[in-house]
């Protein structure tokens, strides 16, 4: 067997145009240390955080352009954000006590010291309860600042493993315009209209599914403003026959868009997850996220820490390919849980792009444990938080 060296990788990647199609990838120092292990070759492209999405098709280049080297079995590259954009000790903007009014923030602005507090008389009204869905006993949004870092991966897995704890699970794929749900799941067809308005959701896995993806076909570009997107995610959450469940996990689009809020505002959030690479929390994207849940009150479950770290399968040696620590760092400076770490391995990519979670499909393997000690920490969370809001209400009962 052709041993596959550094050199030819580099080589190779040469002939791949940086962003804006300025120069190539290695000599504008945008490349990782190059690992190869089992004929399979790992690196990182380094790009500016803000475009990171639209930057995709370079990473998907990297990797064609590597797999065409004779002798090479497979490739992971990944798109890693530059950290110029914010600094790693910028303090997180802590939201006010009182709810601002839609479209106008106070966020920053202290009353403290002045001397015209407002009278209990004239303080804003209450927020209007958020409705929940019937039979569902709690949702959890999986979000992260930007794409790229695995979050839908990671979203089914967190799914499949709170079900792998006992729990009756379903997944909301929330991402209207590049929704992933049923590739993840392999999973084609279109959902059934019952009764009413209602429609029943696909499963698979025994795990109740909802996706635009079973409605519009994959090669259809999604163009909707605002409303329209509210108003699909609206009715795939509440015009859905989801039965009884004991949690509803949503995959969020990256970013803090138009789904974001609607789902914030609008629906009762137990909570919400974010997920990152090791330096991504360094970053204004990750920390908008986290912003704008506690702005708008909904709890930060916790950080997860994917692509956490790299064990080669030939000599069980640990890698940190993408940097280490960054999402545990960041947790403990802003006080909100810290999750878990979850490798970076060829067979999470490889059976989630064949349709098999690796939960599902591993269901022994040290990954999936990873992931079910995850869903346990998630779940004792929203337990003790519902437990909490029980005991805050008080039974009133006539003899």
């Amino acid at each position: 067997m052709t041993e596959i060296t550094k050199e030819q990788v580099l080589t190779k990647l040469k002939g791949v145009r940086g962003p804006d199609m300025e120069g190539n990838i290695v000599d504008m120092g945008l490349v990782s240390d190059v690992f190869i292990s089992d004929s399979k070759v790992y690196f990182s492209i380094t790009v500016p955080a803000e475009r990171a999405r639209e930057l995709d098709p370079l990473r998907a280049a990297a990797e064609r352009v590597v797999k065409e080297i004779p002798g090479v079995k497979g490739a992971m590259v990944a798109l890693t954000a530059d950290k110029k954009g914010a600094s790693s000790t910028a303090p997180v903007q802590r939201p006010a006590a009182a709810p601002s009014h839609a479209g106008h923030s106070h966020a920053g602005h202290s009353h403290a010291g002045h001397s015209h507090a407002p009278s209990p008389t004239q303080q804003r009204p209450a927020a209007p309860a958020k409705s929940g869905i019937p039979g569902v006993g709690a949702i959890i949004a999986v979000a992260s600042g930007k794409g790229g870092v695995g979050k839908s991966t990671t979203s089914v897995n967190l799914a499949l493993a709170l079900k792998a704890n006992g729990l009756r699970v379903g997944i909301l794929d929330a991402d209207i315009y590049g929704p992933s749900m049923p590739r993840l799941l392999k999973m084609s067809g279109r959902p059934q209209q019952i009764e009413g308005r209602m429609i029943r959701p696909m499963e698979n896995y025994g795990m109740k599914v909802m996706s635009m993806g079973f409605l519009v076909d994959e090669e259809v570009a999604m163009i909707w403003r605002g409303p329209m997107i509210q108003s699909a995610l609206l009715q795939m959450l509440r015009e859905v026959a989801w039965g009884d469940l004991d949690v509803l996990v949503v995959d969020m689009p990256p970013g803090t868009g138009d789904v974001q809020l609607t789902m914030a505002q609008q629906v009762p959030l137990a909570g919400a997850v974010i997920v990152s690479t090791p330096q991504d929390l360094a970053l204004i994207d990750a920390r908008k996220g986290l912003a704008m849940f506690r702005k708008v009150e909904v709890p930060v479950l916790g950080i997860i820490e994917n692509m956490s770290y790299f064990i080669a399968p030939d000599t069980g040696k640990r890698y940190d390919i993408f940097g280490h620590g960054g999402a545990r760092k960041e947790a403990e400076r802003i006080g909100v849980p810290f999750l878990g770490e979850v490798p970076l391995t060829m067979g999470i990519r490889e059976t989630s792009d064949a349709g098999t979670p690796v939960v599902v499909s591993e269901p022994d393997s040290e990954i999936t444990r990873v992931y079910r000690d995850i869903a346990t920490k998630v779940w004792s969370q929203v337990s003790a938080s519902q437990a909490d809001t029980s005991r805050a209400v008080p039974n009133i009962v006539f003899e």
